[in-house]
This record gives structure tokens, C-alpha cells and sequence, in this order.
């Protein structure tokens, strides 16, 4: 995540905690971190992981489109989340030899439709950009993948995620010989009436 977009996403989080009177305590509690956490956040000392930063934005009841609306980047100004895979969070549930988990996404899934695919790519496949009415969220299972938002290009290794808003243009595009795969998940917000 280059440095201009971790002060724009600081700088959101704080502003936005203000507008609402919340406490850094407050907000910690409901984003299930620490106030340390939040803290660091804010003062741009830290990097969010994607789990924390979709937690965060639920906790402060502001909706995803309005929070990543304004924040842009010199060099990519989409509002896109890219993970690799080294940045995964590696933890234990339990105490058992064998089990390694990682932590790549969590979101609340409250008043939304989820649609969870999986989507393989052929070596020539291709389609025109598209847009979706949803948030979008892809794990390359296997091969790489080019995602073109606009004019901007991101490259994804098998093990790499990603989060979008898919109302912003985009296509992928398998760059290798052999068919590519990845996870999709569709996250519909409901309309409010």
C-alpha cells in the first residue's frame, strides 16, 4: 500500500470517528482491536491488514462506496485493496499439530448478498470492462492474473487478493499458457429504502 493512500485511509478513519463523537476506545471495542491498534492507524504508523480496515469501516457504520470514494493514489487512483500473500496472517485456532491457518478476509455480512464462485480463465479468454453493483473479492487459487481498472493495470500471483468496488470498470486477463482459477466472492448491498 503506497504511503499517500495509508494517509488518506488514516485520515478518514479519524475524521470520520470525530463526525460521529466516537472515542478511540469506543471504536476499538467495536472493531474488536486494540486502542492501541486504532491509535497507530490513525497517526499513520501502522498498515492496516484488509481484515482490520473492513472491520474498522463497518464499526464506524459508514458505508464502503462513501469511505473509499475520495481516496485515490498517484500512481493506481482506484480504490483497490491488494493483498499478497506474505502479508497473509498466519494464526492458531486451537492447539494441534498439522492445522496452519491464514487469515486472508473477513467481512460482517449484515443486510448484503454474498455470492461466492469460482471463475477459471483460459489462456485466450477475454471480455469487454464491466461493472458490478457489488464489492468484489478475488483469491487466485492458481496462474496470474492482470486485473485492468480503467487505465490502471495490477498483477495477481496465485495466493494474491484483492478487494474492489466493482462499480469502477474492470476485466481480468489470464497471463499465462494454462487455465487460471481464482475465488470469487460478490458482496450485494442491499438497497435501503
Amino acid at each position: 500500500m503506497e504511503e499517500d493512500i495509508l494517509i488518506q485511509i488514516s485520515n478518514s478513519i479519524k475524521e470520520r470517528r470525530r463526525e460521529k463523537n466516537i472515542t478511540v476506545q469506543e471504536l476499538a471495542i467495536r472493531a474488536n482491536v486494540s486502542k492501541g491498534l486504532i491509535s497507530q492507524i490513525e497517526n499513520s504508523r501502522t498498515i492496516p491488514s484488509l481484515i482490520v480496515l473492513i472491520d474498522i469501516i463497518k464499526a464506524l457504520e459508514v458505508d464502503m462506496n462513501e469511505f473509499f470514494k475520495n481516496i485515490r493514489s498517484r500512481d493506481n487512483p482506484v480504490p483497490v485493496l491488494v493483498k499478497r500473500k506474505s502479508e497473509y496472517e498466519h494464526f492458531e485456532k486451537e492447539h494441534a499439530e498439522g492445522f496452519h491457518y491464514q487469515r486472508i478476509f473477513t467481512q460482517s455480512i449484515t443486510q448484503s448478498t454474498v455470492d461466492i464462485v469460482i471463475l477459471e480463465l483460459e489462456p485466450d479468454a477475454s471480455r469487454p470492462m464491466v461493472e458490478t453493483e457489488a464489492f468484489e473479492y478475488k483469491y487466485v487459487l492458481n496462474g496470474q492474473v492482470e486485473y485492468q481498472f480503467n487505465d490502471d493495470r495490477i498483477i495477481l500471483n496465485q495466493g494474491d487478493s484483492m478487494l474492489f468496488d466493482g462499480r469502477i470498470s474492470h476485466t481480468p486477463k489470464n497471463l499465462g499458457r494454462t487455465t487460471a482459477s481464482m475465488l470469487v466472492i460478490y458482496f450485494f448491498e442491499e438497497k435501503k429504502n
